[in-house]
């Protein structure tokens, strides 16, 4: 089995009402479950937005530190779901599920290194 990523791609804006987030926290939960069940859940987490980003760059034999996302951008990423999944297009189902239960995009990525099966 493959790990990948998927990428929740949260707008930068208001949050959604809190009986729409609410209804969003219970989709991920059935989402999550569907997932230990099937034995493809590795991780998943929410994220604070950007401007709660510290940013470290090695400059010149330093480490510059900086408060604030790395790049200003109209959406950032939200959270993730590391899964197993023979191959990518049991990912892209996975992935599909998560953008129904978010209602948010979500970009689906391979890791590097991993044999083909």
């Amino acid at each position: 089995m493959k790990h990948y990523l998927l990428s929740v791609m949260q707008p930068v804006g208001e949050r959604p009402a809190p009986e729409a987030l609410e209804e969003i926290m219970h989709n991920l939960d059935v989402l999550h479950a569907e997932l230990r069940e099937a034995g493809a859940w590795v991780f998943a987490g929410g994220l604070y937005g950007p401007e709660t980003a510290t940013v470290l760059q090695a400059k010149q034999g330093d480490v510059l530190v900086t408060d604030g996302p790395y790049t200003e951008s109209k959406e950032y990423l939200g959270g993730i779901c590391l899964i197993k999944a023979p191959d990518l297009d049991a990912a892209l189902e996975w992935g599909r599920k998560a953008t129904v239960a978010t209602t948010l995009p979500i970009e689906v990525r391979p890791f590097m290194g991993e044999a083909d099966d």
